[in-house]
C-alpha cells in the first residue's frame, strides 16, 4: 500500500497503562510516552543504512526476485507479515507477499549457527498477502488483504499443502493473534471503518468450523466490550462489519500479537495501539501518537511483535522508517531506522524462537516498488 499521509483530529477518552505483559487492573493513565530506549540512542548508519544501538549488526537475509543465498529459490516480490518457527536446532521465518495477483508466501529455514539452509514456497495463487499470525500448533495463518478476501492455513515446515478457512470470515484480512487461554483468534481489518473480530473454532486446532464474533462496544478509547456473533461469515452480499448494530468501528486495523490475556492490535489511520484485555473485556489505548508529550517517536504504525518480557515492537509504514519499542514502563523509543527507503514501509518483524535474532522486511526497498523488498536480520544483546 502507499505511503499514508492522513491528517487526524484530537481524540478524547481516557485510557489504561500496561504494567508488563497484563494489565494493571483498572488503575488509568495515559498512553505510552516518549523516553529513552533501554538499548540507548541509535548509532549512525551501518553499510546497509540501518541505524541500531551500540552493540547491534544487521544483515540482508533475502532480495525481492533474487535468490536467497545458498539457495535457488527467488524471494518474493513486496515481503509484509512474518513469523518465526522452531525446526529442529535451528528454526524458520515466514513471509507474505503483499501483490495481486499472485500473493502467497515463502519460508527461509536457518540452521542452528545461523546460516541459510533453504529456502521454499508455502502459499501461492492468492491475492494480496498482508500481515497474518502463527499458531500455537505451527502453522501461519496468511491473510488476503482484499474486499471479501480469505485466511489460509499454511505449513512452514513443508510438505503439506495450504488450506482455505472459509469459516474465518471474508473481509479485508490483515493480522491474527491466537488466544489459546480462550481458544479463540482475533483478527483485524484493513477497513477506514474496519471491526476486530475473534475466531472461535468448534475444535481448538481445528479451523474448519467454528463461530466469528465481531467486538461491539460504543465509540469511547477505553472501557468494557463485548463480542456478538457474525451472521453471515461469507460477507455477501452484506459486508460483515455492517451485520451487527453497535460493532466498534476502528480506522484501519493493521498488526494484531497476543500475550498474557492481553491482545495488543493497531491502527493505521489514527497511529494508534490498542490493547483488549480479554481477561475483563475491555479495550484501551497503550499509544496514541496525537496523545504524547513532544513530538511522537512513532507514526504510520503498522505491524506489530512482542518478546516474552513484554516489550512490544511496532513497525512503521512510513514514517520515518522505524521499529519503535514500546516497554511495559510505558516508555516508546525507537529501536531501528532504515535510512534512504522513504518510499518504503517495514513489514514482518519477528524473533527466532530463541529471542536472538529480529527478522523485518523493507517492503519496497530502495527502489520504491514491489520488486525491490529486502528482508533483514538484527542480531545483539535483545534484553
Amino acid at each position: 500500500m502507499d505511503r499514508r499521509t492522513l491528517l487526524r483530529a484530537g481524540v478524547a477518552g481516557g485510557a489504561a497503562a500496561f504494567s508488563g505483559s497484563l494489565w494493571a487492573g483498572a488503575a488509568l493513565a495515559d498512553p505510552a510516552q516518549p523516553g529513552e530506549s533501554p538499548y540507548g540512542p541509535l548509532q549512525s548508519a551501518d553499510a546497509l543504512g540501518i541505524q541500531l544501538p551500540v552493540g547491534f549488526a544487521s544483515r540482508v537475509v533475502a532480495r525481492s526476485r533474487q535468490s536467497v543465498t545458498g539457495t535457488a529459490y527467488t524471494w518474493h516480490d513486496a515481503p509484509d507479515g512474518g513469523a518465526c518457527f522452531a525446526a529442529g536446532a535451528g528454526w524458520i521465518y515466514v513471509s507474505n507477499s503483499e501483490i495481486t495477483p499472485g500473493g502467497g508466501a515463502s519460508a527461509i529455514r536457518f540452521d542452528a549457527d545461523g546460516s541459510i539452509a533453504s529456502a521454499y514456497q508455502i502459499l501461492s495463487g492468492t491475492r494480496q498477502n498482508c500481515a497474518g499470525g502463527a499458531t500455537p500448533w505451527e502453522t501461519w495463518l496468511s491473510c488476503e488483504e482484499v474486499r471479501r478476501g480469505y485466511v489460509y492455513e499454511t505449513y512452514p515446515q513443508g510438505g503439506a499443502t495450504a488450506i482455505r478457512r472459509d469459516a474465518m470470515g471474508r473481509f479485508k484480512h490483515e493480522a491474527a493473534a491466537c488466544d489459546p487461554d480462550r481458544q479463540v483468534i482475533y483478527l483485524t481489518e484493513d477497513e477506514s471503518d474496519g471491526c476486530l473480530y475473534r475466531f472461535r473454532p468448534m475444535t481448538w486446532g481445528d479451523l474448519s468450523a467454528g463461530t466469528l464474533e465481531v467486538l461491539v462496544a460504543g465509540t469511547a478509547t477505553s472501557g468494557p466490550v463485548a463480542w456478538a456473533p457474525v451472521p453471515d461469515p461469507d460477507g455477501w452480499p452484506r459486508y460483515t462489519r455492517d451485520q451487527v448494530s453497535g460493532a466498534k468501528r476502528f480506522n484501519g486495523g493493521e498488526g494484531c500479537w497476543y500475550a498474557d490475556g492481553t491482545c495488543w492490535f493497531t491502527t493505521k489511520g489514527d497511529n494508534r495501539v490498542w490493547a483488549y484485555d480479554a481477561v475483563n473485556e475491555r479495550i484501551d489505548l497503550a499509544y496514541d501518537d496525537s496523545l504524547v508529550s513532544g513530538t511522537a517517536p512513532l507514526t504510520g504504525v503498522d505491524n506489530i511483535t512482542g518478546t516474552p518480557g513484554g516489550d512490544l515492537y511496532v513497525a512503521e509504514d512510513g514514517g520515518n522508517m522505524e521499529i519503535n519499542i514500546i516497554t511495559p514502563d510505558e516508555v516508546v523509543a525507537p529501536f531501528l531506522r532504515i535510512t534512504g527507503q522513504s518510499w518504503s514501509e517495514i513489514c514482518g518483524p519477528a524473533f527466532s524462537p530463541d529471542g536472538t535474532r529480529f527478522y523485518f522486511s523493507s517492503q519496497r526497498g530502495t527502489s520504491g516498488w514491489s520488486s525491490g523488498g529486502i528482508t533483514y536480520e538484527v542480531r545483539g544483546p535483545f534484553r
